[in-house]
């Protein structure tokens, strides 16, 4: 089966690279799980074409250079950077930490 025909069957609007990363960060961090699994889900049905789009389903998001996307998680303790193609409807995670950790990084880098 296809990627596309999977994405179809499964309601999959956005495909979010990937998920692993966010299991891992979850199983350290328990306490982010329920809200990572929530955006996890609510981005794979997403269809985010524009950034108007992410703003309206997350007013507090972040827009940086390259089509990056700041999101605060479970009331900005953790933050989830990713990179996004609207085109062809692909977010990949960046990072995914603490607030502490993230302001050591050079988000439109990494």
């Amino acid at each position: 089966m296809g990627t596309f025909n999977y994405l179809c069957q499964n309601n999959f609007k956005v495909r979010v690279i990937s998920k692993k990363k966010l299991r891992e960060f979850w199983e350290k961090h328990v306490d982010s799980k329920q809200q990572l699994k929530s955006w996890f889900q609510e981005a794979s049905v997403a269809g985010w074409k524009t950034p108007k789009q992410i703003k309206k389903d997350y007013p507090s998001a972040s827009f940086l250079a390259d089509n990056r996307v700041v999101f605060n998680i479970k009331g900005n303790t953790y933050r989830l950077v990713v990179r996004i193609n609207y085109e062809y409807s692909m977010v990949w995670i960046r990072f995914i930490g603490t607030h502490a950790e993230y302001d050591k990084i050079d988000s439109t880098k990494i």
